[in-house]
């Protein structure tokens, strides 16, 4: 064993040592009142971070964010030790289990020859553990819509259930934007809903058919488009505007500016 992985084993086991002084009676009265469920709103803002620093391939500030990412897992283990239900050699021998199971083709004499092939025996290994009534039946309803939506597709896909090409998938959503404009001419709102809603859906197919991720490439555009708002914003102010007194057309011809690549 390298002295890399000694090291790492201690800081490990402190970082385990430091919770549990956290915890205890003499400890922190923040810490020691948390549960489970009062932590969940940071571990959904630790994980956005951690995807923050990588979007920024800011490498030093990912190794603070994944410090701060590993603190809640050892933060619910140690109340799980608690309570006796389980303990953080648990969490780790669980994974360890799991992921020497899932791959046969590096632990075991299974083979496989790429990704696609990987990713097909994983799904035939987790529907044996935990055989379900529907191949939908594992993807968590708390995911953010749009990316629960491309889970939904992967996994329907996986058992033959898809478009042949992305240009079918490109189809439907021409079809369903059509029903989206035939909703806006005089349906009730929830009717105009459902179909935005199948519009949306049919364009993650395309996403995923396309080999990219909808929920990145939304977040992707949301940021685009924030920095090119802030550069009207800025426009607006050194012209003595702010948004809210400018014209729309204002607005739009600085927007048309600030999207020509610099």
């Amino acid at each position: 064993m390298t002295d890399k992985t000694e090291a790492s084993k201690r800081e490990f086991a402190a970082l385990v040592a430091l919770m549990a002084r956290l915890r205890s009676e003499d400890g922190c009265p923040w810490d020691r009142e948390q549960t489970p469920s009062t932590l969940k709103p940071y571990i959904l803002e630790e994980a956005y971070e951690v995807i923050a620093a990588i979007e920024k391939e800011d490498r030093e500030e990912l190794c603070s964010e994944l410090g701060d990412l590993l603190l809640q897992v050892v933060f619910q283990a140690r109340i799980a030790e608690e309570e006796g239900t389980f303990d953080m050699s648990d969490v780790i021998g669980a994974i360890v289990e799991k992921m020497t199971r899932r791959h046969p083709h590096v632990f075991g004499d299974a083979d496989a020859r790429d990704s696609a092939a990987v990713l097909d025996s994983w799904e035939k290994i987790k529907r044996a553990e935990n055989p379900r009534r529907s191949v939908t039946e594992g993807v968590d309803h708390r995911l953010p819509a749009l990316l629960r939506a491309q889970r939904i597709q992967d996994k329907v896909a996986r058992v033959g259930f898809d478009w042949e090409s992305p240009e079918g998938a490109v189809r439907k959503v021409r079809e369903e934007f059509e029903e989206v404009k035939e909703a806006l001419a005089g349906e009730p709102p929830e009717r105009v809903e459902e179909e935005l809603g199948d519009l949306l859906f049919a364009v993650v197919n395309v996403a995923r058919l396309a080999g990219a991720n909808g929920e990145e490439a939304l977040r992707k555009a949301n940021i685009k488009f924030e920095k090119r708002f802030r550069k009207v914003e800025e426009e607006l102010r050194s012209l003595g505007l702010t948004p809210d007194k400018a014209t729309l057309e204002q607005m739009e011809r600085i927007w048309q500016a600030a999207k020509k690549p610099v």
